[in-house]
């Protein structure tokens, strides 16, 4: 069993950085995958950061080179690093736990809400 905690969501200008953390208990496995996900209101839920258990990252177009996915080298928190933020950015973002990269995600926080202003 894996427990995920999101912080660090609010509200921010156009243009402005916000930092996504979400703490990581319980079971470890050894070849995870960890991502970030976000529902926009009406939208389905869309991935918008992975990374593996090796470090290796993916990102959605509409997020390259503005957000950053890492984790501690611990690896019990995984942070979502945002910049340059847009209005369509709002959502509610959650971080899931895959026990195995490639077949789903089998745990999930319970989200924080990101609400940019034009």
């Amino acid at each position: 069993q894996v427990h995920l905690q999101e912080s660090g969501g609010g509200s921010v200008q156009a243009g402005g950085s916000l930092r996504l953390s979400c703490g990581v208990s319980g079971s470890s496995y050894p070849d995870y995958c960890m991502a970030w996900f976000r529902q926009a209101p009406g939208n389905q839920r869309e991935e918008v950061a992975t990374i593996s258990n090796s470090g290796h990252t993916t990102y959605a177009d509409s997020v390259k080179g503005r957000f950053a996915i890492s984790q501690t080298v611990t690896k019990n928190t995984l942070n979502l690093q945002m910049n340059n933020l847009k209005p369509e950015d709002t959502g509610i973002y959650y971080c899931a736990y895959a026990l195995m990269c490639g077949y789903g995600y089998n745990f999930w926080g319970q989200g924080t809400q990101v609400t940019v202003s034009s």
